[in-house]
C-alpha cells in the first residue's frame, strides 16, 4: 500500500511525533511511505531513513496557489491508495485538491477541540463532504467539533494518537543526569511541563500555580520547562515580574523528552485546550506521576493514573502539584494501563483497518 501523510508542519509539537511514529510503524508493515509538510523546519522526523519528505512553503495566502499547485501535482505524482492529512491547514488543503484531482481515500484527521475560529470551522463543515473518513483524537474533541457545527454529528470517529512506547520508558539514571546538567541540588524535587509557548498552554496559568506553590510549600523545588515559541519573552517577563527566577529554568527546545519526563517527580499540564494530550501519554509511558487541567483527553488518557483540576485555576492546580511532589513511587501502573491504550502497534492496528475499508 502506498501512503501518503500530510501534515501542516513537522515542529516539535505531538501530533508531529504521533504522524512520524505512525509513518515508521507503516513501513515497518512493509508499505511505502511520503509525508508532505507546509511550514517550518522539519525539526521532528520519522526513523527511517526510506520515509521521503517533501517541503510545499505555505507561509501567507500569496503563497497558497503556488502551495496547492505543487500538492495537486505530488498527488498525482505519487498515486497514493491512501491520503492521510493532519491538522487545519492540511486536512483543508488537501480536500479542495480532491476537487480537481481524484483521491482513492481521503482521511482528515484534526488534532484538538480547537482547530481555529469560526471560518476555519465553517471551511470544515463545507469541505466535510470531500473527505472520506474524518477523525479526531478524542471524544471530547469529537463532540467540541459537533458542538461548533463543523462536522454533522456522528460522522466523525474517534481514534487516540498512538506513542511509541519503546522510546518513553522509564531510566533510573535520568534524574543523576538532569541534576548534574543543571547543577540542581539534589534535594529539590523537578516539575516537568514540556510543549510550545503558545495561549493554548497557558504557562501564565502554570507561573501562578508555581507562585503559589512557592508560598505554602516547604517542599523545595524546581520547575523545568521545556519549548521555545512566540510567547517566549512574554513567559520570561512573567517570571521576573513573579520572582520565580530561582524556580524556573526554560530550557528551550530539546531532544531528550523522555529523559526529562523520567527525572521529573511530577509532570504538569496547565493547557486551556488539547485534542489528545500527548504528552501525558508519554508522561505515563515514563512512569511519572501527572498532573494535567481538565482539558479534552486528559480524562479520556489518566483514567484515574493522574490528578486533574479546572482550567485557569492556578490555586487549584498549585494544591495538586504540592500533593502530588509527596508520592514517593513510580506511576508503574500508569505506564500499564496507557500502554494498553496507547502503545504505537494497537493504534495502527486501528488505523490499517481505517486504511482497508472498502
Amino acid at each position: 500500500m502506498k501512503i501518503l501523510y500530510i501534515i501542516t508542519g513537522l515542529g516539535q509539537g505531538g501530533a508531529e511525533r504521533v504522524v512520524c511514529d505512525l509513518a515508521d510503524e507503516m513501513v515497518k508493515r512493509g508499505h511505502q511511505v511520503k509525508i508532505i509538510y507546509f511550514v517550518g523546519q522539519a525539526l521532528t522526523r520519522p526513523i527511517c531513513k526510506d520515509i521521503e519528505l517533501i517541503k510545499i512553503a505555505l507561509t501567507n495566502t500569496m503563497s497558497l496557489p503556488i502551495a496547492y499547485v505543487l500538492l495537486l501535482k505530488s498527488i498525482k505524482g505519487y498515486q497514493p491508495d491512501v491520503v492521510h492529512s493532519h491538522m487545519v491547514h492540511a486536512n483543508i488543503l488537501t480536500r479542495l485538491v480532491k476537487l480537481v484531482t481524484p483521491i482513492n481515500k481521503l482521511i482528515s484527521t484534526a488534532h484538538s477541540s480547537n482547530e481555529g475560529g469560526a471560518l476555519r470551522m465553517l471551511a470544515y463543515r463545507l469541505t466535510n463532504p470531500l473527505a472520506d473518513i474524518s477523525t479526531n483524537v478524542s471524544n471530547t474533541a469529537v463532540a467540541a467539533f459537533e458542538s461548533k457545527h463543523a462536522v454533522p454529528k456522528g460522522s466523525m470517529q474517534t481514534i487516540y494518537n498512538g506513542v511509541n512506547f519503546d522510546d518513553f520508558s522509564y531510566r533510573l539514571q535520568a534524574k543523576i543526569e538532569i541534576q548534574d546538567e543543571l547543577e540542581l541540588d539534589e534535594s529539590s524535587k523537578l516539575i516537568l511541563a514540556v510543549g510550545s509557548f503558545n495561549e493554548a498552554k497557558n504557562y501564565s496559568n502554570l507561573l501562578m500555580a508555581i507562585k503559589s506553590l512557592k508560598a505554602f510549600s516547604s517542599t523545595p523545588f524546581v520547575l523545568l520547562i521545556a519549548g521555545d515559541g512566540e510567547l517566549r519573552s512574554e513567559i520570561e517577563r512573567l517570571i521576573v515580574a513573579l520572582e520565580l527566577d530561582k524556580n524556573v529554568i526554560l530550557l528551550g527546545r530539546r531532544h531528550d523528552i523522555s529523559t526529562l519526563m523520567c527525572a521529573c517527580d511530577v509532570f504538569v499540564l496547565s493547557s486551556d485546550y488539547e485534542g489528545l494530550p500527548t504528552v501525558l501519554i508519554e508522561a505515563l509511558a515514563c512512569q511519572a506521576n501527572v498532573v494535567s487541567t481538565d482539558v479534552s483527553g486528559a480524562h479520556e488518557i489518566l483514567d484515574g493514573y493522574g490528578s486533574i483540576v479546572p482550567i485557569r485555576q492556578p490555586k487549584a492546580l498549585a494544591k495538586s502539584i504540592a500533593d502530588t511532589l509527596l508520592i514517593e513511587k513510580k506511576n508503574i501502573l500508569g505506564r500499564q494501563h496507557a500502554k494498553n491504550k496507547f502503545d504505537i502497534e494497537i493504534v495502527s492496528d486501528e488505523w490499517m483497518k481505517v486504511y482497508d475499508e472498502k
